[in-house]
Protein backbone atom coordinates (compact mmCIF):
# COMPACT_ATOMS: atom_id res chain seq x y z
CA UNK A 1 0.00 0.00 0.00
CA UNK A 2 1.27 3.88 -0.53
CA UNK A 3 1.04 6.37 -2.77
CA UNK A 4 0.82 5.62 -6.48
CA UNK A 5 1.98 7.19 -10.12
CA UNK A 6 0.78 9.56 -12.69
CA UNK A 7 -2.77 11.33 -11.89
CA UNK A 8 -3.99 9.96 -15.38
CA UNK A 9 -3.68 6.36 -14.52
CA UNK A 10 -5.51 4.11 -12.33
CA UNK A 11 -7.62 0.92 -11.96
CA UNK A 12 -10.81 1.99 -9.57
CA UNK A 13 -11.74 5.84 -8.50
CA UNK A 14 -13.49 6.25 -5.36
CA UNK A 15 -15.30 9.46 -4.36
CA UNK A 16 -14.85 9.62 -0.24
CA UNK A 17 -16.85 12.24 2.39
CA UNK A 18 -15.19 13.64 4.89
CA UNK A 19 -18.28 14.65 7.69
CA UNK A 20 -18.71 15.63 11.16
CA UNK A 21 -18.46 18.71 13.55
CA UNK A 22 -16.71 22.31 13.00
CA UNK A 23 -12.66 21.61 14.89
CA UNK A 24 -12.91 17.68 14.83
CA UNK A 25 -10.06 17.45 12.75
CA UNK A 26 -11.21 16.77 9.48
CA UNK A 27 -9.47 19.18 6.95
CA UNK A 28 -6.11 18.46 9.23
CA UNK A 29 -6.62 14.49 8.36
CA UNK A 30 -6.95 15.28 4.86
CA UNK A 31 -4.36 17.11 4.51
CA UNK A 32 -2.01 14.77 6.69
CA UNK A 33 -2.96 12.08 4.43
CA UNK A 34 -2.29 14.06 1.20
CA UNK A 35 1.19 15.92 1.99
CA UNK A 36 2.29 14.22 5.39
CA UNK A 37 2.44 17.28 7.60
CA UNK A 38 -0.04 19.22 9.04
CA UNK A 39 -0.30 23.00 9.70
CA UNK A 40 -3.01 25.09 11.64
CA UNK A 41 -5.49 25.45 9.38
CA UNK A 42 -9.20 27.46 9.51
CA UNK A 43 -12.28 26.09 9.55
CA UNK A 44 -13.63 24.85 5.95
CA UNK A 45 -15.92 27.17 4.44
CA UNK A 46 -18.34 25.32 2.67
CA UNK A 47 -16.84 22.13 1.04
CA UNK A 48 -12.94 21.59 -0.60
CA UNK A 49 -11.51 18.38 -2.23
CA UNK A 50 -8.15 16.99 -2.78
CA UNK A 51 -7.25 14.00 -4.99
CA UNK A 52 -4.49 11.14 -4.02
CA UNK A 53 -3.12 8.39 -5.63
CA UNK A 54 -2.67 5.09 -3.84
CA UNK A 55 -2.03 1.36 -4.27
CA UNK A 56 -4.45 -0.77 -2.38
CA UNK A 57 -4.81 -5.12 -3.28
CA UNK A 58 -2.61 -4.38 -6.20
CA UNK A 59 -5.07 -1.45 -7.30
CA UNK A 60 -4.43 1.83 -8.36
CA UNK A 61 -6.45 3.86 -7.01
CA UNK A 62 -7.57 7.63 -7.50
CA UNK A 63 -9.67 8.62 -4.18
CA UNK A 64 -11.10 11.81 -4.19
CA UNK A 65 -12.03 13.15 -0.68
CA UNK A 66 -14.54 16.07 -0.29
CA UNK A 67 -14.05 17.80 3.19
CA UNK A 68 -17.16 19.28 4.34
CA UNK A 69 -17.93 22.31 6.71
CA UNK A 70 -19.47 21.20 10.09
CA UNK A 71 -21.25 24.35 10.71
CA UNK A 72 -24.80 23.53 10.37
CA UNK A 73 -25.64 27.12 8.14
CA UNK A 74 -23.33 25.23 5.12
CA UNK A 75 -25.25 21.92 5.74
CA UNK A 76 -28.01 22.84 2.53
CA UNK A 77 -24.75 23.44 0.46
CA UNK A 78 -22.51 19.95 1.28
CA UNK A 79 -25.98 17.62 1.48
CA UNK A 80 -25.33 17.59 -2.67
CA UNK A 81 -22.13 16.23 -2.25
CA UNK A 82 -23.09 13.15 -0.16
CA UNK A 83 -24.25 11.97 -4.22
CA UNK A 84 -22.54 8.88 -5.45
CA UNK A 85 -20.18 9.16 -2.47
CA UNK A 86 -18.32 5.59 -2.17
CA UNK A 87 -17.08 6.25 1.00
CA UNK A 88 -18.14 8.33 3.76
CA UNK A 89 -15.76 9.07 7.30
CA UNK A 90 -17.36 10.16 10.24
CA UNK A 91 -15.10 12.53 12.12
CA UNK A 92 -15.13 13.14 15.97
CA UNK A 93 -12.31 14.62 17.93
CA UNK A 94 -11.91 11.96 21.57
CA UNK A 95 -11.66 14.90 23.64
CA UNK A 96 -14.73 16.50 23.25
CA UNK A 97 -18.13 14.48 23.84
CA UNK A 98 -20.14 16.47 21.92
CA UNK A 99 -18.51 15.64 18.70
CA UNK A 100 -19.23 12.36 19.61
CA UNK A 101 -22.54 12.37 20.41
CA UNK A 102 -23.59 14.37 17.68
CA UNK A 103 -22.46 11.12 15.20
CA UNK A 104 -25.32 9.41 16.36
CA UNK A 105 -27.70 12.51 16.49
CA UNK A 106 -27.24 14.37 13.39
CA UNK A 107 -24.77 13.14 11.09
CA UNK A 108 -25.64 9.29 10.98
CA UNK A 109 -29.29 10.61 10.03
CA UNK A 110 -27.47 12.96 7.13
CA UNK A 111 -26.05 10.00 5.65
CA UNK A 112 -28.62 7.80 6.13
CA UNK A 113 -30.80 10.73 4.42
CA UNK A 114 -28.52 12.48 1.37
CA UNK A 115 -26.68 8.97 0.46
CA UNK A 116 -27.65 7.98 -2.82
CA UNK A 117 -25.45 4.76 -2.33
CA UNK A 118 -27.07 2.30 -0.15
CA UNK A 119 -24.12 0.02 0.01
CA UNK A 120 -21.97 2.71 0.83
CA UNK A 121 -19.35 2.09 2.99
CA UNK A 122 -18.79 4.17 6.30
CA UNK A 123 -15.64 4.42 8.97
CA UNK A 124 -16.18 5.94 12.51
CA UNK A 125 -12.51 7.96 13.39
CA UNK A 126 -11.57 9.61 16.40
CA UNK A 127 -9.08 12.08 15.76
CA UNK A 128 -6.98 13.04 18.65
CA UNK A 129 -5.34 10.72 20.39
CA UNK A 130 -1.91 12.44 20.84
CA UNK A 131 -4.43 14.32 23.50
CA UNK A 132 -4.75 11.11 25.72
CA UNK A 133 -4.55 12.66 28.69
CA UNK A 134 -7.65 14.78 27.72
CA UNK A 135 -9.80 12.29 26.84
CA UNK A 136 -13.36 12.17 27.08
CA UNK A 137 -14.84 9.58 24.76
CA UNK A 138 -13.33 5.77 25.73
CA UNK A 139 -12.41 3.30 22.78
CA UNK A 140 -14.75 1.21 23.38
CA UNK A 141 -17.28 3.64 23.61
CA UNK A 142 -16.35 4.42 19.48
CA UNK A 143 -16.29 0.54 18.73
CA UNK A 144 -19.88 0.40 20.14
CA UNK A 145 -21.07 3.37 18.19
CA UNK A 146 -19.44 1.99 15.12
CA UNK A 147 -20.93 -1.25 15.66
CA UNK A 148 -24.33 0.49 16.15
CA UNK A 149 -23.91 2.71 12.63
CA UNK A 150 -22.60 -0.53 10.77
CA UNK A 151 -19.36 1.27 10.36
CA UNK A 152 -15.53 0.55 10.49
CA UNK A 153 -14.11 1.95 13.07
CA UNK A 154 -10.40 3.22 13.89
CA UNK A 155 -8.86 5.96 15.94
CA UNK A 156 -5.86 8.24 14.60
CA UNK A 157 -4.09 11.56 15.23
CA UNK A 158 -3.88 13.96 12.44
CA UNK A 159 -1.09 15.63 14.29
CA UNK A 160 1.19 12.63 14.26
CA UNK A 161 -0.24 11.22 11.28
CA UNK A 162 -0.81 8.02 13.64
CA UNK A 163 -3.18 5.81 11.81
CA UNK A 164 -4.09 7.94 9.18
CA UNK A 165 -3.02 6.35 6.10
CA UNK A 166 -4.43 2.75 7.37
CA UNK A 167 -7.32 4.94 7.73
CA UNK A 168 -8.24 5.70 4.06
CA UNK A 169 -6.53 2.33 3.03
CA UNK A 170 -8.81 0.05 5.22
CA UNK A 171 -11.59 2.48 3.81
CA UNK A 172 -10.45 1.64 0.24
CA UNK A 173 -10.58 -2.19 0.87
CA UNK A 174 -14.14 -2.11 2.51
CA UNK A 175 -14.81 -0.44 -0.80
CA UNK A 176 -13.23 -2.81 -3.20
CA UNK A 177 -15.72 -5.64 -0.76
CA UNK A 178 -18.91 -4.31 -2.32
CA UNK A 179 -19.72 -5.67 -5.76
CA UNK A 180 -22.33 -2.44 -6.42
CA UNK A 181 -19.42 0.02 -5.32
CA UNK A 182 -16.65 -1.62 -7.00
CA UNK A 183 -18.19 -1.49 -10.47
CA UNK A 184 -18.86 2.37 -9.56
CA UNK A 185 -15.10 2.65 -9.12
CA UNK A 186 -14.64 0.67 -12.12
CA UNK A 187 -16.58 2.51 -14.13
CA UNK A 188 -15.22 5.87 -13.71
CA UNK A 189 -11.95 4.49 -14.32
CA UNK A 190 -12.93 3.66 -17.55
CA UNK A 191 -14.52 6.86 -18.47
CA UNK A 192 -11.23 8.36 -17.80
CA UNK A 193 -9.31 5.81 -20.26
CA UNK A 194 -11.78 6.96 -22.84
CA UNK A 195 -11.59 10.70 -22.36
CA UNK A 196 -7.79 10.07 -22.47
CA UNK A 197 -8.09 8.44 -26.06
CA UNK A 198 -10.20 10.45 -27.27
CA UNK A 199 -7.47 13.21 -26.45
CA UNK A 200 -4.62 11.52 -27.59
CA UNK A 201 -6.46 10.63 -31.25
CA UNK A 202 -8.04 14.45 -31.94
CA UNK A 203 -6.15 15.54 -35.03
CA UNK A 204 -4.47 19.01 -34.58
CA UNK A 205 -5.62 22.06 -36.02
CA UNK A 206 -5.12 22.65 -39.41
CA UNK A 207 -3.91 26.31 -40.91
CA UNK A 208 -5.53 29.49 -41.96
CA UNK A 209 -8.12 27.40 -44.46
CA UNK A 210 -8.78 25.12 -42.41
CA UNK A 211 -9.54 24.14 -39.17
CA UNK A 212 -10.52 21.15 -37.11
CA UNK A 213 -12.52 21.50 -33.89
CA UNK A 214 -10.97 18.91 -31.15
CA UNK A 215 -14.38 16.56 -30.07
CA UNK A 216 -15.96 18.19 -26.91
CA UNK A 217 -15.30 15.80 -24.36
CA UNK A 218 -17.59 14.71 -21.84
CA UNK A 219 -16.29 15.17 -17.85
CA UNK A 220 -17.47 13.20 -15.30
CA UNK A 221 -17.19 13.78 -11.68
CA UNK A 222 -17.16 10.86 -9.11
Amino acid sequence: MGSSGQSSNYDLSFKILLIGDSAVGKSSLLVSFISNSVDDLAPTIGVDFKIKLLTVAEKRIKMTIWDTAGQERFRTLTSSYYRNAQGIILVYDVTRRDTFTNLSDVWAKEVELYSTNKDCAKMLVGNKVDRESERAVSREEGLALAKDLGCLFLECSAKTRENVEQCFEELALKIMEVPSLLEEGSTAAKRNILKQKQENQAPPSGGCCSHVMKPELLVFFT
